[in-house]
């Protein structure tokens, strides 16, 4: 008999979530990731006393109240809200679009005037049917806003002209009329006080977790120690690219550590210009209202994905459905493997989503 109820395949939140939802229900989970850590992309490395965000920001927000006391039942979470700002040839403007940029933008003082000046140049553009992202963003929120604080930050984000990218990729815009700087309308975010790390190791208490441990190169024997197998890896990896690579855009991150207190006085700030390679600058100790004397900051760089490398964003375009659709139909007819998170669903997960998704899944399953 296998020694374990599932094969947990990734120790990021989703697979910690399944693994402490199966382990309550009884169920002997062995959680296996080929990094040297917990966490996945929400793993913190501590540098100082300041919780680093290794693999880029992670804020956490929701509307679920339900799942907001989850999280919380394993880690309290500070009052963090999140406020970036964009940087645009030495400007600084609030994000997102609301009263305070526009008064940056054009000394505007109400709503109305905001609104005209918007409407002004929508208007102007006679743009009826956009063709592309950049005429789509024009019709949306018109010339300043777009050119200032749009174009070249999603440029470097999908490494292409905007007049080259989809229209759908920019369904709506947040813009509101109002001196609100709180980027998200959840009604609760927050920082895990002490790190993501504190959540996770919650999360994998009692769960036997072996690190180091990459699936693909022990498979026949890591197969054989359980009944089931949770994954949540990348799909196309699963079954040996058998179709072709789902693609992906990937990041770097580029972590210094600086002798001074502060460094930008805000935890995220976007950098729009496309001539400046990064999308933005992270300085981590503002996620937790750090008062130590150094700091750390992190250049995030957006670059094409490559096997081997950390993907990061599927890229949902009609090339990479149709191939999804193909590995999708292998996947439905596996009768012990579940299928979750952002890699193995090729879809784009915050990380109340993630946990949303985990839940549901062991709420069927148990």
């Amino acid at each position: 008999m296998p020694d374990f109820d599932y094969l947990v395949v990734g120790a990021g939140l989703y697979g910690a979530v399944f693994a402490h939802e199966a382990r309550k229900k009884g169920k002997k989970c062995l959680v296996i990731d080929r990094r040297a850590h917990t966490g996945g992309n929400t793993w913190c490395k501590e540098t100082d006393g300041i919780n680093v965000h290794y693999y880029g920001a992670h804020i956490f927000h929701t509307n679920d109240k339900d799942l907001w006391d989850y999280v919380n039942s394993f880690v309290e979470f500070n009052r963090y809200t999140n406020s970036p700002l964009a940087f645009y040839k030495g400007e600084l403007y609030n994000l997102p679009f609301n009263m305070n940029t526009f008064h940056q933008l054009w000394g505007v003082k109400t709503p109305a005037e905001a609104q005209e000046r918007i409407r002004e140049q929508i208007a102007s553009l006679n743009i009826t049917h956009p063709a592309n992202l950049e005429e789509q963003a024009l019709s949306l929120v018109g010339t300043d806003v777009y050119e200032k604080l749009i174009k070249g930050y999603t440029e470097k984000q999908w490494g292409r002209d905007a007049k080259d990218l989809p229209a759908f990729i920019i369904k709506r815009l947040p813009v509101r009329f109002t001196f609100d700087n709180n980027y998200f309308n959840d009604k609760y975010q927050g920082i895990p006080i002490g790190g993501y790390n504190k959540l996770t190791e919650a999360l994998l208490e009692g769960t036997e977790v072996r690190l180091n441990t990459d699936y693909f190169k022990h498979r026949q024997e890591l197969n054989q120690l359980a009944t089931n197998i949770v994954f949540t890896g990348q799909l196309d990896e699963f079954y040996d690219f058998r179709f072709g690579h789902l693609e992906y855009r990937s990041l770097r991150f580029e972590h210094d550590h600086l002798q001074q207190p502060n460094f930008q006085g805000n935890a995220v700030v976007n950098y729009t210009e496309r001539e400046i390679p990064f999308t933005r600058i992270i300085e981590h100790k503002h996620f937790e209202f750090g008062q130590q004397p150094t700091t750390v900051i992190t250049k995030e760089y957006p670059g094409e994905w490559q096997p081997g490398e950390e993907p990061y964003y599927p890229i949902n375009d009609e090339k990479n459905m149709q191939l999804l659709k193909q590995y999708q139909e292998l996947a439905h007819a596996e009768t012990n493997v579940i299928f979750g998170g952002r890699l193995a669903e090729y879809r784009y997960y915050d990380m109340h989503q993630v946990i949303a998704a985990a839940l549901t899944k062991t709420r069927k399953l148990f």
